[in-house]
């Protein structure tokens, strides 16, 4: 006669193995949704701390000296032009530059632009040589008013697959956008 055969071991094993999967899709879901939150908290820290500044020198100071510790960064630079003065400023100050120089550096930059680099971009300055990932952030403002390019700048080597990131970052360059305008208008 014919024998019996069970597929009940192979069915467990199969059904084993699908909500180890959806478990292991959980878990990723989770650490996603985890670190957007945490990075939408430091936006938005960061762009309280633009709207409290008293002046653009303030302005200036929270964005190069406070906005590294509260965006997890380890440099942030920002360049403004507006006809023939051009200015950037990090954590070593402010320093008058060509706005030529400028212009050519956001020429090629929609937006925002994330990348792992071997080397920062020029705005670094000496800590250029150090960057491994960047975030560059175009800055636009109607004329009269500068445009310029922030660019955030960490150590380590960063993936960046997400868009999510880029919208946080173009919603900072927006309210840093505004907030130089606030402080360069009549």
């Amino acid at each position: 006669m014919g024998s019996v055969i069970s597929f009940e071991d192979r069915a467990v094993a199969t059904l084993r193995a699908r909500v180890a999967e959806v478990e292991e899709a959980n878990q990723d879901l989770i650490a996603f949704a985890r670190g957007h939150s945490g990075a939408v908290a430091q936006i938005h820290g960061a762009v309280l701390a633009a709207i409290e500044a008293d002046g653009l020198d303030h302005l200036l100071h929270v964005v190069t000296q406070d906005w590294p510790q509260m965006l997890g960064v380890d440099a942030v630079a920002l360049a403004l032009f507006i006809g023939d003065i051009g200015v950037c400023a990090d954590a070593d100050g402010l320093q008058m530059v060509e706005p030529r120089m400028i212009e050519h550096a956001i020429a090629g930059i929609e937006g925002v632009v994330l990348r792992g680099v071997e080397r920062g971009h020029p705005l670094f300055g000496p800590a250029a040589s150090l960057i491994r990932a960047e975030a560059l952030v175009r800055l636009e403002n109607p004329a009269p008013l500068p445009c310029g390019l922030i660019a955030l700048g960490q150590r380590a080597e960063q993936r960046f697959e997400t868009r999510h990131g880029s919208e946080l970052l173009a919603f900072l360059g927006s309210v840093l956008a505004r907030m130089v305008g606030r402080w360069l208008l009549p």
